[in-house]
Formats: C-alpha cells, structure tokens, sequence
C-alpha cells in the first residue's frame, strides 16, 4: 500500500478543503477525514487508473458526506417528534396547558389538524394514514412537516409573546447546526441595505432581533434588539433614528461593564451607500455622543468607508477577493469588501441560495475576516467571523489556534484566521 499512502499525502488538502467546507463542526469533520481514508485504504485496490485516485478520493468524501447530512436530517426528525410530542401530548394531562394545546390546534387548518390527530393521537403509520385519506405517502410526509411547522410557530408565539415588550426568546440559546456549501451558477448581484455589522435595514418602520454565537461550544452570548423609531438630521444630513438594546455583551460593548447597554443611532441609507452618521449611549452617569465629525473617535468604532461613505449597497464580484475552499488570496488595499462566490447554506430546516460577501482588515486594528451570506433579498442568513492568529495577543495571551483548536480556519494570503464567533438574526426564523 506504498502507493495509496503517496497518493494520499499528495490529495490530503484538497480533501480536507472539501470536507471541512461542507460541515461545520471540526470534530464532526475529522470523524468523516478518518471514515473516509479508511474507505479508501480498503477499497484502494478497485481503484485501476492511480491518475484518477482525486476524484475517486473526493466521490468517496461526496458520499460519506451525504450520509452524515442524511443521518443529521434524521435525528433533526427525530427530536421535532419529541418537541412535538412533550408539548402535544404531555401538554394535555393539565387543564390549563391542554385548553393551550386544543386553542392552537383550533387555529390550524382542518388538514393539519387531521394529519396531527392521526400521528399523535392515533399513532397511526404514515402508510396507513396514506391508505385511510387516499392520498399518496409523500403528500403525507409533506402534510405532516407543513402541520409540525405551523404548530411549533403558534405555540412559541402564544408562550413568548409579551405584549409592549420585544422578546429575544425567539433566537434560540444554541446556535441550530448548519451546512455550507458551494453551488452552481455565478453569484447572483443584490441590493444590501442593511447596516454592515448591524444587520437591520435603516427604514421606517424595521425591526429586528440578532445575537452572537461563540464556537465551538455554540452558545448565545450577545443578544441584540433594534428598532427604526423615525427621522432625525446630524449636522444638516438627513437619516433615521434607531433604538438598540444589547444584552449580555462583550467587555468592548458593555460601556463600562454593563449588563445591558442601550443606545442610540442615526443611520443614512442613500441609492449607492449605508452608513451610521452618529451614536449615543450612556456611560458612568454620562450620556457620550459621537458623531461622523469627531474624526477616530468615531470612525474607529462606527464609521466605514473612505470619509466615512459607508458600505456600498449594489454588490456583484470585483475580482478583488478570490475564494477555493479555506484558501483566500486579496489585494491589498483597505475597505476590502467582494463577492466571493455563491453558496447554499442550510440552517433550520430551510435551505437558502446565498451570496458570500468577505470583508478583510476593515477594522481599524486589522486582523478580522467576516463572512456573511446574503439571500436574493440582501438579507443576512448567516455571519461568521474570524480572527488572525496573533489578533489582540497581548490581551487575550495566547494564539487563537490554541485558544480554539476545534475551530474553523481560513488561510487569507497564506496568513491562519481562525473562526470566533457568528451571528443570526430573527429574519431566518
């Protein structure tokens, strides 16, 4: 097996490109590294043409990656039966929680009422179900997924709803799994309209609700809600006011080690650019209010852009930033932001046809790489973000390669960054 073990050597980044591309999780991927080498290294002797050992290497990756998706879709099935199940059934051995569970059920459409009867209560098999409606087994499975959906959103609604009060119960406490992965056809060109790093669109009447994952253990840390109140001027330039309340933020966000932070915007939204023109908040008994004339003051924190144009909103590829797999190669200039390429990312259940938007180094300190991921609508799916090796050493003390060793990274003109964090937003609920 001389031979297998030299073609695999010289194959083995590439294979790990497209593995560790497809699946997020780092142990889940070198569970699949080690699953396919050892497929390979028994099937090695079927393979006749050694010129081919790549893609014959990559097929078996391709299959061994669909299963792994095929077996996550599962137990995804598996624990919305008993969602469904604790809050249907358990739900109703009380008076108070079954009138819930039979004034939801009411508000369901008789199909799904009917198909949810037959599962729950019946515990009927869906072929048998299939036979007593005379309808096919695929239109019950479809009936069945639409019945769940509806009944899982009207009992969050009806038990997180507090009336005058936004509630960041909707975004849940674990980051739900999600793939990565490229797809054909040429990125599509948007209209971004949002806020970079913010993630609301500065119009009247939006609202929004997002929050931060740290990785690898997924757990929620930064919650955020944000509100459009109305108009406002800065210094004679016309924008809008937004309201926002962080919850639980990071020690550069807290203002002083505050647990809740409530601040102030004003945001622009032109036909080319959006832009933050000032911000306020209050501090040790201070209301601090900086605005885009305070120089760094303000731009290191909330300006972008030369003179603080802010993020240009039409996007297609520049050709400025160029992305294969883990490896990214860019110019070097400041404000890099490109179009990097097009991908499906599925998250939730739901599968969306993205763009991926990186932005390199427009920190004024450097050392940060952001994905983000934007649907046809120039709404956010998914942000990522990564930190360079040595990024902010001297306080956090060690590399982040060390820091997180699970984690994701990306090698930016042949420099490490490794994944930190991500951030979703209510938009993909």
């Amino acid at each position: 097996m001389d031979g297998f073990e030299a073609l695999l050597r010289a194959h083995s980044a590439a294979l790990e490109r497209y593995v560790r591309f497809r699946v997020s999780s780092s142990a889940a991927a070198e569970d699949l590294l080690q699953e396919i080498r050892l497929s390979a290294y028994f099937n090695f002797s079927s393979l006749r043409n050694p010129a081919a050992f790549q893609s014959w290497l990559l097929q078996i990756a391709r299959s061994k990656c669909g299963d792994y998706f095929r077996k996550q879709a599962k137990e995804r099935q598996l624990q919305e039966k008993v969602y469904l199940e604790s809050k249907m059934l358990a739900a109703c051995s009380g008076a108070a929680s079954g009138a819930a569970v039979r004034e939801i059920l009411s508000a369901l459409s008789e199909n799904n009422r009917q198909i949810l009867y037959l599962v729950y209560w019946r515990e009927l098999p869906q072929k048998e179900i299939a036979r007593l409606l005379q309808i096919p087994e695929g239109t019950v499975k479809s009936r069945l997924y639409t019945a769940k959906q509806q009944f899982k959103k009207l009992w969050e609604q009806r038990t997180n709803e507090k009336k005058g009060e936004w509630n960041m119960n909707t975004l849940p406490k674990i980051m739900p799994d999600y793939t990565i992965e490229q797809a054909k056809g040429e990125p599509f060109a948007v209209c971004w309209e949002e806020i970079m790093g913010w993630f609301i669109v500065p119009k009247i009447g939006e609202t929004l609700q997002w929050a931060m994952y740290d990785f690898p253990e997924r757990i929620r840390t930064e919650r955020m809600e944000m509100k459009v109140l109305g108009p406002a001027e800065v210094h004679g330039i016309r924008g809008v006011q937004i309201r926002t309340v962080e919850y639980d933020p990071m020690e550069c966000n807290s203002a002083g080690g505050q647990k809740v932070v409530e601040r102030s915007l004003i945001a622009q939204l032109t036909d080319t650019h959006c832009r933050i023109l000032a911000e306020s908040h209050k501090e040790g008994g201070v209301q601090r209010l900086y605005t885009f004339l305070d120089g760094d003051p303000f731009l290191d924190n909330w300006g972008f852009g030369e003179d603080n144009c802010g993020n240009e909103i039409h996007l297609k590829p520049k050709g400025e930033i160029c992305r294969s797999g883990n490896i990214v190669t860019a110019v070097n200039k400041p404000f890099l932001l490109d179009v990097v390429g097009r991908y499906t990312i599925a998250i939730g259940g739901k599968r969306y046809d993205t763009i991926c938007v990186m932005d390199i180094g427009t920190y004024i300190d450097g050392g940060v790489v952001t994905e983000q991921f934007l649907d046809e609508n120039g709404r956010t799916i998914l942000w990522r973000r990564f930190n360079h090796d040595t990024w902010a050493i001297e306080h956090h003390g060690t590399p982040w390669s060390q820091r997180l060793p699970e984690n994701e990274t990306l090698m930016v003109n042949g420099e490490p960054y490794v994944h930190w964090y991500d951030c979703i937003t209510d938009y993909i609920l």
